[in-house]
């Protein structure tokens, strides 16, 4: 359960609001600096940080920046999906990423790798190497759920198609 104070939330009918609510109390929560290493993170200003997460404001936080932050403020599977159930609210048909909430609730038969890289002077370098890897990790996935088809149906009694 998370510690977020219901009296102190916007009201429904702003769904950003909501959830730049619900973002700007995680964050809060985490050390002092937090904003200022998401900003490097995205290539942003600190009041780009700001701004984002302001329920003031009517700037929603974009998408692509969703999985960096989770990541960056390691937040819990529920605060994930507390943030991300909110966002849908407010972004009806947008797709948010990460859809994966909890690492727990991962499936058995996938194995995680964890890949470090070197620390960068330019964020957005630093943001490009990360892209180009996960392109690279997705293609290589889809590669190798190929073989697995191609290798199950050939032991089914038949040659691949």
């Amino acid at each position: 359960m998370t510690d977020l104070d219901p009296k102190s939330e916007p009201k429904a009918d702003n769904p950003v609001a909501a959830y730049k609510h619900l973002l700007r109390e995680m964050i809060d929560r985490r050390p002092s600096g937090t904003r200022l290493k998401i900003a490097r993170a995205l290539g942003k200003h600190k009041s780009f940080v700001s701004q984002i997460i302001n329920p003031a404001y009517t700037v929603p936080v974009p998408a692509k920046h969703l999985a960096t932050i989770f990541d960056l403020c390691h937040f819990s599977g529920e605060e994930r999906r507390l943030f991300l159930d909110a966002y849908d609210r407010a972004h009806p048909g947008r797709q948010a990423e990460p859809r994966e909430i909890e690492p727990e609730a991962a499936d058995p038969d996938i194995d995680v790798l964890e890949i470090q890289i070197p620390v960068l002077s330019d964020p957005r370098r630093r943001a490009d190497l990360i892209d180009t890897i996960r392109q690279f990790a997705d293609h290589a996935i889809a590669l190798a759920r190929r073989w697995e088809e191609r290798d199950t149906s050939w032991t089914k009694g038949g040659p691949p198609s």
